[in-house]
């Protein structure tokens, strides 16, 4: 074979090759361009409309892993009768022409959540223990709240359905196996007492009035309801005894300005306590600016009622509804601080606890303080205006709604 005919073959194995290709990238774009169309045809069915961050937002960040279980996330509804017209608040929705690729990712990733099955609302409490007539007026009183919560939040809860990791929503909820109890934990509505009651249920101390504060908060004595699997934690969910114990919301909030900011703390005040001096007093000297001692309750209130705060939020003045769900886990027994004694010595017996268990009535800490009353709460308060009580009020408002307090705070 001469040079010519080595160059002509050389050539046309070239075209041929050209060609080949050619055709080959025609067809994949093709099936790429039909299987685009399907996922858009199937997005459309499924995935009716995505949500876009109103400007100067942060955007939210989704999880996006397949590695994540079936039932780590739930569908919940919303509760909050004041929250935003988009069923993700901050958010508006919009119908795109098409979905972007992490959109797709989220829509796939949706497929995968599903509701959690929590127990019928206002199911019947187990009075079996009860051999007396002697509760006869704390049942009805309880059976009261419990009814008055329900048709709250069957009247206020939204069809939408935003995600809430399931974690987080049980992680204030503390689990006692053997009398098959859990208890969502509000700080200052009697809270350490009633963890020092859980132990004695446990069976890990005899009477509750020996164990310290210390052992009480950072002692490993107590399980939570977010360290049993997904599975544990349905299953106690589904079966187990639900208590709650709430407070007149400004009441909370005073009892816990007074036990965070006017003892010393290590924490507290180089945490909160510095951010909130230097954003809201004006000329504050070097030493509260060092240490973050001696924060006034104004400033803590102006810090409260900040969209902007220089610090996040903190368990002992959080919302009740952030912290404990109570339209989403249905509570057996809503306890109030107010009553806390007779609610709490009631509940004991109908679980069937040691019949010479009562719930402790000491103070926990500073107890040589004035305990915080109505009338101390109004001396903290004459320290405001009138608007940001109202503010304060808002604030709360679920709260105030959902465990039918009165808002007789909020005027002078």
């Amino acid at each position: 074979m001469n040079l010519k005919q080595v160059y002509v073959s050389v050539l046309m194995f070239g075209v041929a090759g050209l060609l080949l290709f050619m055709y080959l990238q025609a067809w994949i774009d093709e099936q790429h361009a039909e299987s685009e169309e399907k996922l858009k045809q199937q997005m459309g069915q499924d995935f009716k409309f995505c949500y876009t961050e109103e400007p100067r937002r942060a955007p939210r960040k989704l999880i996006t892993s397949q590695k994540l279980d079936k039932s780590s996330m739930v569908l919940i509804e919303s509760v909050s009768s004041h929250a935003d017209a988009s069923p993700f608040p901050g958010m508006t929705a919009s119908l795109p022409p098409e979905l972007s690729e992490e959109q797709q990712k989220i829509k796939l990733l949706l497929k995968q959540f599903k509701q959690v099955n929590l127990p019928p609302a206002v199911r019947p409490l187990n009075k079996s223990f009860i051999q007396d007539d002697r509760w006869k007026a704390t049942d009805e009183i309880q059976e009261k709240r419990r009814a008055f919560l329900y048709n709250f939040c069957k009247k206020y809860i939204r069809e939408s359905k935003p995600l809430i990791h399931l974690m987080r929503m049980v992680s204030r909820i503390y689990v006692e196996d053997k009398h098959k109890l859990l208890y969502c934990e509000v700080p200052k509505a009697g809270c350490s007492n009633w963890k020092r009651v859980l132990i004695v249920l446990n069976g890990l101390a005899k009477t509750a009035y020996n164990i310290t504060h210390d052992a009480v908060h950072y002692g490993k004595h107590l399980k939570k309801l977010d360290s049993y699997d997904l599975k544990g934690i349905h299953m106690r969910l589904k079966t187990y005894t639900k208590v709650i114990f709430v407070r007149d919301p400004m009441e909370r909030l005073v009892s816990a300005f007074r036990d965070k900011f006017e003892h010393p703390n290590s924490y507290y005040h180089p945490v909160f306590g510095k951010a909130i001096i230097k954003k809201y007093r004006l000329n504050a000297d070097g030493k509260a600016l060092t240490t973050g001692s001696g924060v006034q309750f104004k400033e803590f209130i102006q810090y409260l009622l900040d969209s902007h705060r220089p610090i996040g939020m903190d368990i002992h003045w959080e919302q009740i509804s952030k912290l404990c769900h109570p339209c989403i886990i249905n509570y057996d027994f809503i306890g109030k601080f107010e009553t806390l004694e007779e609610d709490a010595n009631y509940f004991l017996r109908l679980i069937g606890a040691p019949e010479g268990l009562t719930f402790p009535n000491f103070k926990d800490r500073h107890s040589t303080d004035e305990r915080t009353n109505s009338e101390v709460v109004r001396q903290y308060l004459a320290e405001i205006s009138a608007t940001e009580r109202q503010l304060i009020y808002d604030f709360y408002s679920l709260d105030y709604l959902m465990f039918n307090y009165s808002a007789s705070y909020v005027k002078p």
